[in-house]
């Protein structure tokens, strides 16, 4: 269990954690958000690079900003950004990464190597440099070495941004087979991937968790509430206004506008079932 309580950061004037609040069991969570809500500085916070300014996190009922280590002995973390040594091959990047985590048995510590690359099918891959790897394969190079010593926490931060519809699936199933039996934290800002992935998510913004549940009980809050209208983009400005836009999508020159209402908005609205990008937009702007 990670139990996250009361949790404050500041950097400054900015408060870039606020109260947050969150118990984790193993499976796949989603933590979904704009750029800027907070979601890396909580995803840095856990991985024990930084402590929080107030509050405690705790796992398996130790507290892991006094005893950071019992929590990095377990964790595997992708960032958002991660940087590879140019003349290193996978293999040989793994091995390294390997020993700087504790796996001092040779022959062990090789076949978990070489059983992470068929894993997440970079075999054929493993003696070339990582620094020449796409980006498709960089990130699966990244879960990888995230994986290595079986951890319990894994934590991946916005690990589809800039993939390729291909290489996001893949990547989404290799998260999908690993989420049995840890804590997997899925932190993005693309809906898609916590819709396709995750049973229980959390909304982030400003800083804050503003809605957490599943999918579709989300998705409940405003059912029989979201309206749909295609008008043109001069409409547009007018109609926010008067209304709680939710979003709106350009399609053909014109512009498909999406209203949170209880009844019709006005003419020419139509009411549709929400999907999680609805409801996404309704608890981040705190519309419900």
């Amino acid at each position: 269990m990670l139990d996250i309580q009361n949790v404050h950061k500041r950097f400054g004037a900015i408060h870039a954690l606020n109260n947050i609040n969150l118990s984790l069991k193993p499976g796949l969570f989603g933590l979904l958000g704009p750029n800027g809500a907070g979601k890396s500085t909580l995803m840095r916070t856990l991985a024990t690079l930084q402590t929080p300014d107030e509050g405690t996190i705790t796992f398996d009922g130790v507290d892991i900003a006094k005893s950071p280590d019992k929590m990095r002995r377990t964790l595997g973390y992708l960032p958002q950004d991660f940087g590879v040594y140019p003349r290193m091959s996978a293999e040989a990047l793994l091995d390294h990464i390997a020993i700087l985590k504790g796996l001092s048995d040779k022959t062990a510590r090789r076949e978990q190597i070489l059983q992470l690359l068929d894993q997440v099918n970079l075999t054929k891959m493993k003696s070339a440099s990582v620094s020449t790897y796409s980006g498709g394969m960089r990130q699966r190079f990244g879960v990888a070495q995230a994986m290595l010593g079986d951890p319990k926490i894994l934590i991946v931060d916005e690990p589809t941004a800039g993939l390729d519809p291909f290489e996001r699936n893949s990547f989404l199933d290799l998260l999908s087979e690993a989420g049995e039996d840890k804590i997997i934290i899925l932190s993005t800002h693309i809906v898609e991937d916590v819709r396709d992935l995750c049973s229980d998510m959390a909304i982030m913004g400003e800083g804050e968790i503003v809605a957490r549940g599943g999918p579709e009980e989300l998705i409940d809050t405003i059912r029989k509430s979201v309206w749909r209208k295609t008008v043109d983009k001069s409409d547009v400005d007018a109609l926010k206004e008067k209304h709680k836009v939710l979003s709106t999508r350009l399609l053909m020159g014109q512009v498909v506008v999406s209203v949170l209402s209880q009844t019709m908005p006005e003419a020419g609205f139509e009411k549709v079932d929400p999907n999680l990008e609805d409801a996404y937009f309704a608890h981040l702007y705190r519309m419900v």
